[in-house]
């Protein structure tokens, strides 16, 4: 059975451990030559050496996506390098989540928080794009988060990035669609640190009472759906924001339940 990346190059940052680990993996397994990136580097090798292992293709490069145009554009020409001059996918998934509220959010947090949830993917989709344009086309995949769209009393900053995050999947896929680049979203729900024991508290949980699903999701539910976008069977799918939260955003949550 042909694998659905088979012959493509992904770039997918933060990709040394939860979501964006899962989505390298999983990449890797369908074919495609991936680079795993973060600031991590025992993690990021071994996130590799597993693909490797498993009869995958991965490289490490290691990036702090600090924002600047130079950190991004950095990553951007080492991936390049490492790929052989083309990148097919990009996976803008590294974020930061910072544990305050509005009222105890001071400047400098909030400087950092927007320089890496939207200006080191701006700027690394700007410094990906000719490349990608040059051979011909490609796709990105941005995640964004549930909390973008329904909100909660934590978070208001990083919820925000997120709401621009899928504001510029809408402007990229327009601004790109005629060199051949697609742009869409995944806006994962609650999901569970795969990392922790199994019996570990996690409060997140709290959040997904009265949900469908009614639990916490796993990494690998996002990385299926990245998979889906990034792949040639999503070709007529442009500027979409999908949903994967266990029903958190779409159906309605009853009290009690």
């Amino acid at each position: 059975m042909t694998k659905r990346l088979d012959g493509k190059t992904a770039l997918i940052t933060g990709s040394t451990s939860n979501i964006g680990r899962s989505v390298a993996r999983l990449f890797a397994a369908e074919g495609a030559h991936v680079i795993v990136s973060g600031r991590d580097a025992a993690k990021g090798e071994a996130v590799v050496a597993g693909i490797r292992a498993g009869g995958g293709r991965a490289d490490f490069v290691r990036a702090d996506l600090d924002g600047t145009p130079q950190a991004s554009k950095a990553l951007a020409d080492a991936a390049l390098a490492a790929l052989g001059g083309r990148i097919d996918i990009l996976v803008n998934n590294a974020g930061i989540f910072p544990a305050a509220t509005t009222l105890t959010t001071d400047d400098e947090t909030f400087d950092r928080v927007y320089a890496v949830n939207v200006k080191a993917p701006f700027f690394l989709t700007q410094a990906v794009v000719p490349a990608m344009a040059a051979s011909g086309g490609g796709t990105i995949v941005n995640l964004g988060s549930w909390v973008a769209r329904m909100g909660i009393p934590v978070g208001a900053l990083y919820s925000s990035t997120k709401g621009a995050l899928e504001t510029l999947t809408r402007a990229w896929d327009s601004e790109f669609a005629s060199m051949g680049i697609r742009v869409n979203a995944v806006s994962p729900g609650v999901i569970r640190t795969p990392d922790l024991a199994p019996e570990a508290e996690y409060p997140g949980e709290a959040l997904m009472v009265g949900t469908p699903a009614g639990r916490a999701g796993h990494p690998d539910a996002i990385a299926s759906a990245a998979l889906y976008l990034a792949s040639d069977e999503a070709e007529f799918v442009h500027g979409t924001v999908v949903d994967v939260d266990g029903g958190r955003i779409a159906v309605a949550v009853i009290a009690g339940s």
